[in-house]
């Protein structure tokens, strides 16, 4: 099937450059890009949600920062 497709002139000459090193065709690049994307897609199982468990508690202590790892680690290790 004949189609038009409007793509970045970067890519499109990459493409080219890639085809003409590897002995092929523009369309086969192309066909095996789109093939590739699609079967990633649908091989993509669906996930489970997750539902995390929360307390009721009365937030971070005093001069906990949760954003320093290193420190936390400090204070775990007391």
């Amino acid at each position: 099937m004949r189609t038009t497709i409007r793509l970045d002139d970067q890519l499109l000459e990459k493409a080219k450059q890639y085809a003409l090193a590897h002995g092929t065709t523009f369309t086969a690049i192309v066909e095996d890009a789109l093939r590739e994307k699609l079967m990633c897609r649908t091989a993509v199982k669906k996930q489970a949600k997750i539902r995390l468990k929360t307390v009721k508690g009365k937030g971070v202590n005093p001069g906990i920062d949760l954003d320093d790892s290193s420190s936390l680690l400090d204070i775990m290790d007391n």
